[in-house]
């Protein structure tokens, strides 16, 4: 019997028992990616941004008011998650909560992203003087921890809101996406196809995005899914220091600001409940990211 190659073609006649050996292979080849993917955490973050969008329809209280004949009510059949300090229903803030945290994490996300994109596209489309030069203060800001570059941003903005959280956060944390991007139009500055766009009056942002971002998109795509995590994080971490939102803007990091207290009066579900809603939503996130990072250096290999 002569062998064949698999291939979209049907065959017929006397090798037609081929084709069932190149479905099997290609059956084989579906469920090995199908086991890559982090299904798990797929499935876990999409209930959890289901109930934050739909919060409406699964709150058992008022998150925002404050029944002070129930404080520091543990689990209960009337209170799931039971109540903090101020008599606030847990069950019911974690899900209106969710809501300020991951729109946190996405507007950080959009900012960070985009000042990343347009200053490594500057810096790798420049000159080797102003690359260097913008690259050099990159690597200086990316010296400093961010937290501190954090803080002295909120104290000089003040007002703490989602929204400004936000933009400190986004202006914060855009070098690392810079440098990738940066990397990436250097290799294809000089293609044909750029240079002519350039030599037909093509402008920057034109070219940036009909021709740049085409080519680079995959590669800091699991760095912006990263953000995500990490913006959620880090208006987590601003909030237990008393530097992020304040208490009456209910946020998943907001409720953990109440931790100092809990924990002196052993009130583990005032702690523990928000956290592993927190911990469980990076973790996700995280997976995602890296399965993308792997499925893209995949792609990059076999090139």
């Amino acid at each position: 019997m002569v062998k064949l190659q698999c291939n979209d073609f049907e065959i017929v006649g006397q090798n037609y028992i081929v084709r069932e050996d190149c479905d099997t292979k290609k059956r084989t080849s579906i469920q090995k990616k199908l086991k890559n993917i982090p299904c798990i955490s797929i499935i876990i973050l999409s209930i959890i941004i289901g109930g934050c969008l739909f919060s409406a329809l699964i709150m058992t209280h008022d998150p925002t008011y404050m029944d002070l004949a129930n404080t520091n009510v543990s689990p209960n059949k009337d209170f799931l998650f039971g109540t903090d300090s101020m008599g606030r229903d847990i069950f019911s803030m974690i899900w209106y909560g969710g809501k300020i945290s991951l729109f946190i994490g996405l507007f950080a996300t959009v900012i960070s992203t985009f000042i990343g994109v347009i200053y490594g596209s500057i810096s790798g489309t420049s000159s080797e003087i102003v690359d260097d030069i913008m690259m050099r203060f990159t690597e200086i800001v990316l010296s400093i921890p961010s937290i501190l570059i954090i803080i002295f941003v909120q104290a000089i903005l003040g007002n703490s809101n989602p929204i400004s959280i936000s933009i400190v956060i986004g202006i914060t944390s855009w070098m690392n996406i810079a440098k990738i991007v940066r990397t990436e139009v250097r290799q294809i500055r000089n293609s044909e196809y750029i240079l002519a766009a350039k030599t037909m009056g093509g402008n920057f942002f034109y070219v940036l995005y009909q021709h740049l971002l085409p080519n680079f998109i995959a590669s800091i795509m699991f760095m912006v899914v990263t953000n995500i995590g990490s913006a959620i994080g880090t208006e987590s971490t601003l909030s237990f220091l008393g530097i992020g939102l304040p208490i009456e803007i209910i946020s998943w990091g907001s409720m953990l600001s109440l931790s100092e207290g809990a924990l002196l009066q052993n009130l583990w579900w005032i702690i523990l409940i928000p956290g592993v809603f927190l911990v469980t939503t990076l973790v996700c996130i995280t997976n995602i990211g890296n399965y993308i990072r792997k499925n893209n250096n995949k792609k990059l290999s076999n090139l």
